[in-house]
């Protein structure tokens, strides 16, 4: 549970791997999402309900921050819970009560809740901390600043070639809108038997 706590902690770190810059003017007002990073098949420029249209360059920009935002946060949710779901766990205590090894052979959900009040405090600031952080620095991304990023330590294996950039910031966005839907489908199995087929008789849902 606690790898999971810690991925959490550091939400916005998959962001080292494919730093993301605000789009154009031209980009954002003309709504053209092809030409727009994330965008690629089956579903290319894919906005049914035409929210890339909605509003201004500025909250364009603001739907792009929250979609990375809940990717980033839905890849590091999916491995946490994969992790608990194997029983990996770090060695000794969490607490003068609570073992490691007694966490792992809970389902995810279950550990969180045995996790001690005092611990979820301490990931709840952490990640209040990391939000007020990533949206204080420097020039704000709804006024052409960069998105919101926070890595410990800080790392970049990007590439300097933009064709290279718009493939690596596509793939952390598609990774994103997977987890996106596995999370949703690991919480679902685990509050509603028989809601997700594939996960049925799976003993960690």
């Amino acid at each position: 549970m606690k790898v999971a706590a810690l991925f959490v902690g550091l939400a916005g770190v998959a962001s080292a791997f494919a730093p993301t810059k605000s789009m154009s003017k031209g980009t954002a007002l003309s709504g053209d999402l092809k030409d727009m990073a994330g965008a690629t098949m089956p579903f290319k420029g894919f906005d049914p309900l035409g929210l890339a249209t909605l509003g201004s360059e500025s909250t364009l920009a603001w739907f792009r921050a929250a979609e990375l935002k809940h990717s980033r946060v839905a890849m590091l949710a999916t491995t946490g819970y994969l992790v608990q779901a194997a029983g990996w766990h770090f060695p000794g205590m969490l607490s003068s009560d609570v073992s490691f090894e007694t966490l792992s052979a809970m389902k995810p959900l279950d550990a969180w809740d045995a996790v001690p009040d005092l611990g979820k405090a301490q990931i709840y600031f952490t990640i209040f901390f990391a939000e007020v952080v990533s949206e204080a620095a420097g020039t704000h991304y709804t006024k052409g600043g960069e998105y919101p990023t926070i890595v410990f330590p800080p790392v970049n294996f990007a590439s300097d070639d933009a064709e290279k950039m718009k493939i690596a910031q596509s793939r952390e966005l598609n990774n994103g809108r997977l987890a996106m839907i596995a999370i949703m489908s690991f919480v679902s199995a685990a509050n509603v038997p028989g809601s997700v087929p594939a996960l049925i008789g799976n003993p960690m849902f």
